[in-house]
């Protein structure tokens, strides 16, 4: 007796470089093939979802499955509301392995436009040369994975590592905050913006001089409850109040 092909849990999400509003066959290669043919299972004319960060999903079925890639068919596109109305930027002290890429991630998933990865005074990771091009990229692949994973249609750009002083040195767009727990005032203190860029230290915090130099260029002091949080929860909470104030989790 001939049994049905199990019906997909979910439409899998991928995001490609290429321009997708033609009529064209989309070549899927190396590991996004490999993901959809061997773990997922998938058959052609199974359905996908592509996008590329123009803030439409575009629909797709599975036309050829080959050893190393796979041809997908666009059918439609569609416009979707999913980024926040908020422009937030994380401007996050480097932390070492995972903790690194959980903060990245959550973030991504939470809303965040921009990434700064920062190299601060008490941050144990020092990279040059090929290994800082190389941990950018990896930074960079975790963020197109959560924005895949979570239903975004703009993949946020992970910028070039950078010194704190570098950072500071233009001049603050926005709303600066800097999550400091000696602050006075927490976020129920803090006017309305749609442009915030938050700053978080590395596993050790910011030192008082680099507080200093935030508070120097605008950034305002934020303590962020009464708990001291890693510096892997602390950007995504932060993140999650925000929007939950300002954005669209409210």
């Amino acid at each position: 007796m001939k049994r049905d092909k199990p019906k997909q849990a979910h439409v899998p999400r991928f995001y490609v470089s290429a321009p997708l509003s033609g009529l064209d066959p989309i070549n899927l290669p190396g590991d996004q093939a490999h993901h959809l043919a061997k773990v997922l299972r998938a058959q052609p004319g199974d359905p996908v979802v592509l996008f590329n960060g123009d803030g439409h999903e575009y629909l797709a079925s599975i036309g050829e499955i080959k050893k190393s890639n796979v041809l997908l068919a666009i059918e439609r596109s569609l416009q979707v509301v999913r980024e926040s109305p908020l422009r937030l930027t994380l401007a996050q002290g480097i932390a070492r392995g995972d903790r690194m890429d959980n903060a990245i991630a959550k973030a991504v998933e939470l809303g965040v436009a921009e990434l700064q990865p920062l190299f601060t005074a008490r941050g144990k990771v020092r990279l040059t040369g090929e290994r800082l091009e190389k941990k950018q990229d990896h930074w960079q692949r975790i963020a197109i994975s959560a924005a895949e994973q979570s239903g975004r249609t703009v993949v946020p750009e992970v910028r070039t590592p950078m010194s704190l002083s570098e950072f500071l040195e233009p001049p603050l767009r926005g709303l600066g905050l800097v999550l400091d727990p000696g602050a006075d005032n927490g976020l129920n203190a803090t006017d309305h913006a749609t442009e915030i860029t938050l700053l978080v230290g590395p596993e050790s915090g910011l030192t008082n001089e680099e507080l200093e130099q935030a508070k120097r260029v605008g950034y305002t002091p934020l303590r962020f409850g009464p708990r001291i949080l890693r510096t892997e929860t602390a950007g995504p909470a932060c993140l999650a109040a925000l929007q939950t104030l300002w954005g669209d989790l409210g």
